[in-house]
C-alpha cells in the first residue's frame, strides 16, 4: 500500500493496531503508533481506544494512561472502560475502582466489560464492597444473565477476597449460563481454599453437564485427589486425562506427579518418577515436587540433590519450594557442602547462597564462611546472607569487617544489610557503631525505609537512648506491627509501663494488627507495674480478640505477673489451667516469686519440676538453697 503511494487511512490503522493486540506484539504496535503519528491524521476515539488496549495489554501502564488524559472530551464509555480494564489487569486496583467512579460522576453508565474490570479490581478484602456493590447493579441491569465473564469475575471476587466459597457457589448457580471456563473455575477455587470434595462432586456434575474438561481443569480436580488422599480416583483420572492427550501437559503432568509422591502409602516414588520422566516438558512445580516426593521418601537424598542440579542446569530457577525440600536433602547428609562441592554446585551463587543461609542458621557460621568463600561471584544475596549469619551469632566484629568488605567491592549495601548491621549493634549495645552506620545510610538515602527505621528504633531503644528511637518512629511515614512492638518493647524495657500501654492502645486505634511479640512486651510491661487486671484482660483478648493463641513465654509473662504481686496461689492455680505442659522457664518463673515472697513450700516444688525437665540445670539448685536460707 505504501509502496503504491495510497495512505493508510484510519481504519488501516485499527485494523494493524487491533492486529498487534491480539498477538501482544508491542514492538509492532509501538512501530504503527509511531507511523500514526508521522501521517497527522486527526485521531478519532476509535483508534485513540485502541491505542489505550493496545497499551494496556503489553503492560505499559503509563502511555496508556497518556493517551486517555489526552483524550479530552472524546472520551466515551469504551475510553473508560478500556482505562478501568487496563488498571485492572495490571494490579493497580485503586486506580480502577477511583477511575471507575470518576466515569459515573461524569455521567456515563457502566457496560457489562466495564463491570468486569472494576469487580476484578474488587477481588481482595480491602475493596470487596466495592465488589458486592456492583454485584447488585450487574443483577438489576441484566448484565449478568447477558455476559458469562460477569458471573466469572464474581465467583472470582468472593473467592479471592474473603475465601466466601458459599457466596461464589451462589452465584454459579444463577448463572443462566456455564461454559467450560466457569466450571473450571468453580472446581479450581473449592480445590484452592479447603474445599476438596467439593471439588470432586462439582466435577462430576460437569460431568455429567456434557462438559469436556481441559488441563486446566484435570490440573485442580487431581490436586483435590491429592488433598484427600484418594488414590483409587486419582489413578483413573490419569488414564482419562491419557486417553484424551493431556497427559504430556506440564500442569497436567506436576498434579500427576504430586498426586503420586504424596498418595501412595508406602512411600515409593516411582510412580512419580515414572510420570515425570514422560513429560516432554518440566517447569520449576514439576521439578520441585519430583525433588519433595525423593525427600519425603527417605533415604533418596542424593537422588533429590542429583535432580535438584538438573533442574539448574536446564536453565529452570529454583523457588523457595526447591530450596527447602533441597536443604533438607542436604541436611540429612553427613557433610552437604562437601556433597555440593563434588557435584561442582557449591560455587554456584542460588545453591552456594543457601548453603550460607543454612548454616547460619544453625549456628555453624565455619561452615557458612567456607561456603561463602568458594563462591565463585559473590553478589549482594552472598553478602546479605552472612552479614546477617555473623549478627544473629553475635560474631561482630566479623560482621563490621564484612561491611568494609562490602563497601570495597562496589557490590552496594541494600536495607537488609544495613538492618543486620543495625542489629549487631544492638545487640552489643554498641551505640558508637550504631551512629557511624546511621550517618552511612543517611548518604544512601535510606533513612526512610521502613525495615532500616525499625532496625533504628531497636538498636535506640536497647542501647538506652529511647528519645531518639521515638524521634525514629515519629518521623516514620509507614509503621508496621514490627514498629509498634520494638517501640512498646523498647518502652516497657526501661520502666515506662503506663506510657508502652498507652501505644499499644494508640496501635489498636490505627488499625495495626498485634503479633505474638506484642503481647510478650504488653504482658511484661503490667507485670513491671503490678496491673493485674490489665495484663488479664490483654490476654484474654489474643485470642478472643485477635485469635492469636498464646505460647509459653505469654504464660510465663502472667505468673511473673500474678507472682510479683505475691499471689502464688493463683499463679500455680493459672499453670494448672496450661493447654500444655509448663516448661522450665514457667517454673523458674513461679521459683523467683516464691524466694521472693519466702514460700518454700511453692518453691521446693518448682524447683522439682524444673529438674525433673533439666537435671543439670545449677541454678535450680541455688535458687532452693536460697529459698531454705
Amino acid at each position: 500500500m505504501t509502496q503504491q503511494n495510497a495512505p493508510p487511512d484510519l481504519t488501516t490503522y485499527s485494523i494493524l493496531l487491533k492486529s498487534c493486540i491480539r498477538f501482544r506484539n508491542l514492538q509492532l504496535g509501538k512501530l504503527v503508533h509511531r507511523k500514526l503519528i508521522q501521517s497527522r491524521l486527526e485521531l478519532d476515539s476509535v483508534v485513540l481506544n485502541t491505542l489505550i488496549s493496545l497499551y494496556s495489554k503489553c503492560g505499559d501502564v503509563d502511555t496508556a494512561r497518556s493517551i486517555f488524559e489526552g483524550m479530552g472530551n472524546r472520551r466515551d464509555l469504551v475510553s473508560w472502560s478500556a482505562m478501568v480494564s487496563c488498571f485492572a489487569n495490571n494490579s493497580m486496583e485503586l486506580q480502577a475502582i477511583c477511575t471507575f467512579l470518576d466515569m459515573l460522576e461524569l455521567g456515563f453508565y457502566p457496560n457489562e466489560y466495564c463491570f468486569t474490570a472494576v469487580i476484578r479490581a474488587s477481588s481482595n478484602a480491602k475493596y470487596s464492597w466495592i465488589g458486592e456493590i456492583s454485584y447488585g447493579s450487574v443483577l438489576k441491569t441484566g448484565y449478568f444473565e447477558a455476559d458469562v465473564c460477569v458471573g466469572c469475575e464474581l465467583i472470582d471476587m468472593f473467592a479471592k477476597s474473603s475465601g466466601d466459597l458459599g457466596s461464589a457457589y451462589k452465584v454459579f448457580e444463577k448463572m443462566p449460563e456455564r461454559n467450560l471456563v466457569t466450571w473450571t473455575l468453580m472446581i479450581t477455587r473449592f480445590a484452592q481454599l479447603g474445599c476438596a470434595r467439593d471439588a470432586i462432586n462439582l466435577f462430576l456434575d460437569m460431568e455429567l453437564s456434557g462438559y469436556a474438561p481441559d488441563r486446566f481443569t484435570y490440573s485442580s480436580v487431581l490436586s483435590a485427589c491429592t488433598e484427600l488422599g484418594l488414590l483409587a480416583l486419582g489413578k483413573q483420572l490419569h488414564s482419562w486425562v491419557i486417553r484424551f492427550g493431556l497427559a504430556l501437559d506440564v500442569c497436567v503432568g506436576y498434579s500427576l506427579v504430586n498426586m503420586y509422591a504424596k498418595c501412595t502409602a508406602d512411600g515409593l516414588v516411582n510412580d512419580s518418577r515414572k510420570t515425570f520422566d514422560q513429560m516432554p516438558a518440566h517447569n520449576v512445580m514439576s521439578w520441585t515436587a519430583i525433588i519433595t516426593a525423593y525427600v519425603q521418601s527417605g533415604e533418596c537424598d542424593k537422588e533429590a540433590i542429583e535432580l535438584f542440579c538438573g533442574m539448574i542446569s536446564g536453565q529452570i530457577q529454583p523457588n523457595p519450594f526447591s530450596f527447602s525440600s533441597v536443604l533438607k536433602a542436604c541436611g540429612n547428609l553427613s557433610d552437604p557442602y562437601e556433597y555440593a562441592v563434588k557435584l561442582g554446585l557449591a560455587s554456584v551463587n542460588c545453591v552456594g547462597n543457601s548453603l550460607i543461609s543454612m548454616y547460619a542458621k544453625s549456628g555453624r557460621m565455619e561452615d557458612a564462611r567456607k561456603a561463602f568463600d568458594i563462591l565463585f561471584e559473590k553478589n549482594w544475596v552472598s553478602y546479605n546472607a552472612i552479614v546477617d549469619g555473623y549478627a544473629k551469632n553475635m560474631k561482630f566484629e566479623e560482621t563490621f569487617l564484612l561491611f568494609n568488605e562490602i563497601t570495597d567491592t562496589g557490590i552496594g549495601i541494600n536495607a537488609f544489610t544495613f538492618a543486620s548491621l543495625l542489629s549487631g549493634a544492638a545487640s552489643i549495645s554498641a551505640m558508637g557503631k550504631g551512629e557511624q552506620i546511621h550517618g552511612r545510610l543517611l548518604k544512601e538515602g535510606l533513612e526512610s525505609n521502613q525495615c532500616i527505621c525499625n532496625a533504628l528504633i531497636s538498636m535506640d531503644s536497647r542501647c538506652g537512648n529511647i528519645e531518639s528511637a521515638f524521634q525514629v518512629f515519629y518521623q516514620m511515614e509507614d509503621r508496621n506491627v514490627i514498629s509498634w512492638t520494638s517501640m512498646i518493647t523498647g518502652v516497657a524495657k526501661h520502666g515506662f509501663a503506663a506510657r508502652a500501654l498507652e501505644m499499644f492502645r494508640k496501635m489498636l486505634e490505627m488499625g495495626t494488627k498485634p503479633n505474638e511479640i506484642t503481647f510478650v512486651a504488653v504482658l511484661s510491661a503490667c507485670s513491671h507495674v503490678g496491673m493485674i487486671s490489665e495484663g488479664r484482660k490483654h490476654f484474654d483478648s489474643m485470642y478472643k480478640v485477635h485469635g492469636i493463641v498464646p505460647r509459653m513465654e505469654h504464660y510465663a509473662c502472667m505468673i511473673d505477673l500474678l507472682g510479683r504481686s505475691g499471689l502464688l496461689v493463683e499463679a500455680m492455680e493459672f499453670i494448672s489451667s496450661m493447654p500444655f505442659m509448663a516448661d522450665a522457664l514457667v517454673w523458674r518463673t513461679l521459683l523467683g516469686a516464691c524466694r521472693v515472697h519466702g514460700n518454700t513450700e511453692l518453691g521446693k516444688h518448682a524447683a522439682e519440676m524444673i529438674l525433673e525437665q533439666e537435671p543439670d540445670d545449677p541454678a535450680a539448685y541455688i535458687s532452693l538453697s536460697n529459698l531454705h536460707a
